[in-house]
């Protein structure tokens, strides 16, 4: 009864348990796919930041080429760059939107930077396609273009080193809410297996035991029917030859004897003749005999 009871307890536990392990799994998961998020945002933001740096440093190429040639095609990576650089800013700006005041900062002064360096180039550029090679060549001899790399350099640096301690933090929060899910997914998943072990234990023995009791059962009914066969065969046989005597022997002292008995004794034999008969019907409904004939004996 109690192990009946366990069961009907268990197999629904079982499924509860089931659908609540199911949801454990998907709440451990969502701090790694938030982990791996921010990581694949800080990934995205260096990207930006090496694209931005490029369009300067490919700008100042084009600009430097075409200073000391004359000759247009070097401007053609000036003219690419130049066209790519808004653009590069923008997804930078918008990259570092949820950063700190101080890396927000940082990329404003970068922007600026590079538009006074774009402008610086512009200026050497216009002078040398009008012809004025040596004032270009003077220009960039102030080093003023030079000190504006070299801060974009510092500040594309500074920009990276944060963003580096910032991948680095993130990905190790990810590998560490990983090892958490795993742990927490490992344990759960054990209780579930031992709760199923449970379970399927609990059937089992439940399963033998209906099948022992079902024998017993069995068992019960044959030895019921053994019984049940041999009275109905000391009913058929011995019982029926005492109701066929007791009838008979009645039935001769009513025939033989009747006159001579007294008022009482005849109706007592009466009676015994009518017991008799009604008993002899009683075994014949019994064993499913045929009735008896209207004189009292078996047809």
């Amino acid at each position: 009864m109690i192990r009946k009871a366990a069961l009907q307890i268990g197999a629904p536990a079982l499924l509860v348990f089931i659908a609540w392990n199911a949801y454990f799994a998907v709440t451990q998961l969502k701090p790694v796919e938030k982990s791996a998020a921010l990581t694949l945002e800080s990934s995205a933001i260096q990207a930006e930041l090496s694209a931005s740096l490029k369009d300067v440093t490919d700008m100042e190429a084009g600009q430097r080429g075409y200073l000391l040639t004359g000759n247009a095609a070097y401007l053609q990576p000036y003219a690419d760059a130049k066209g790519r650089i808004d653009m590069d800013f923008a997804k930078l700006r918008a990259g570092l939107s949820t950063r700190t005041p101080r890396e927000r900062s940082l990329e404003s002064q970068l922007e600026s930077l590079a538009a006074s360096k774009q402008a610086e180039m512009e200026r050497s550029i216009s002078l040398r396609q009008q012809g004025y090679r040596r004032r270009s060549f003077n220009l960039v001899d102030t080093d003023e273009g030079k000190g504006y790399m070299d801060e974009v350099r510092r500040i594309a640096a500074s920009l990276s080193s944060s963003e580096s301690g910032n991948f680095t933090r993130l990905d190790r929060e990810r590998t560490g809410a990983l090892k958490r899910a795993f742990s927490a997914t490992i344990i759960s998943n054990s209780v579930l297996l031992a709760l199923a072990i449970c379970v399927f234990v609990l059937i089992r023995h439940h399963g033998r035991r209906l099948g022992e009791e079902a024998a017993q059962s069995r068992h019960e009914l044959a030895v019921r029917n053994l019984q049940l066969e041999r009275l109905t065969a000391a009913l058929s046989g011995q019982a029926r030859s005492n109701m066929v005597a007791i009838n008979m022997n009645s039935r001769l002292l009513l025939e033989n004897y009747g006159g001579f008995l007294p008022r009482q004794g005849r109706a007592y034999a009466e009676k015994m003749k009518e017991a008799a008969a009604e008993m002899e019907q009683l075994r014949q409904d019994l064993v499913g005999s045929p009735l008896s004939n209207g004189n009292g004996r078996a047809a």
